[in-house]
């Protein structure tokens, strides 16, 4: 996955200005807008625009105001699809049974929380995917997501194009003053910090996951 990434970053940061910015936001958008988060790295591409910021190729404002507008809009789309076509006919396919797991905890989580599921699905890839669909198929208001969608979209797209600025801007500096081995090594420690961190988040969302299932079987028990 991590050459992957390494292939799509340095493809999109050799394209011209306004071919990276189309590029993010054709990636972002579609993560969210036609259930396809499991394939999209819309994550990867607000940070990767956040790069680009660094090294002078697109301006700072205008690539957050893409990201977060194609996020926005992309949810929105999602939330669309969700409403027309995606009942629970089209929800028991067995084409969705390696994310079964997924679409209940982001159904359960929309029952407990409402809107605020919307946002707090913003941060992690597969809600992401699942959340704006989900929410517009259990027919939330349109009003409702659209709030928590916009809030949501403007902190994760202000929140990873930075990051990638900042990211990027570290390593260009580190590269001018040590060299090149120095700031490769640089980026070696930044990755492993990112892989720890995506590891202990996985192992807090199983956590939170196998409480959620433990309070639902003792609520049917007590019935």
């Amino acid at each position: 996955m991590s050459g992957a990434v390494g292939s799509l970053a340095d493809w999109l940061l050799h394209l011209d200005p306004a071919l990276i910015l189309l590029v993010v936001a054709l990636l972002v958008f579609a993560e969210d807008a036609f259930f396809l988060g499991f394939a999209i790295p819309g994550e990867t591409a607000a940070v990767i625009a956040g790069v680009a910021t660094a090294l002078d190729h697109v301006s700072l404002p205008v690539a957050i105001v893409v990201v977060v507008v194609a996020a926005i809009v992309g949810d929105s789309v999602g939330y669309e699809v969700g409403r027309h076509f995606l009942g629970p006919k089209v929800l028991a396919r067995p084409l969705l049974d390696r994310h079964r797991h997924h679409i209940e905890r982001a159904q359960r989580l929309i029952r407990r929380r409402g809107g605020l599921a919307v946002f707090i699905g913003r941060w992690t890839a597969l809600l992401r995917a699942l959340m704006p669909a989900l929410a517009g198929a259990s027919h939330m208001r349109y009003r409702t997501f659209l709030l928590w969608n916009g809030v949501g979209g403007i902190a994760w797209g202000v929140t990873f194009v930075l990051l990638g600025h900042v990211a990027g801007a570290s390593y260009h500096q580190l590269e001018k003053r040590a060299g090149h081995w120095a700031a490769l090594g640089f980026g070696v420690i930044v990755v492993v910090g990112a892989l720890v961190w995506h590891v202990r988040r996985r192992a807090a969302e199983r956590a939170e996951e196998r409480a959620a299932a433990a309070a639902e079987a003792a609520g049917w028990t007590e019935l």
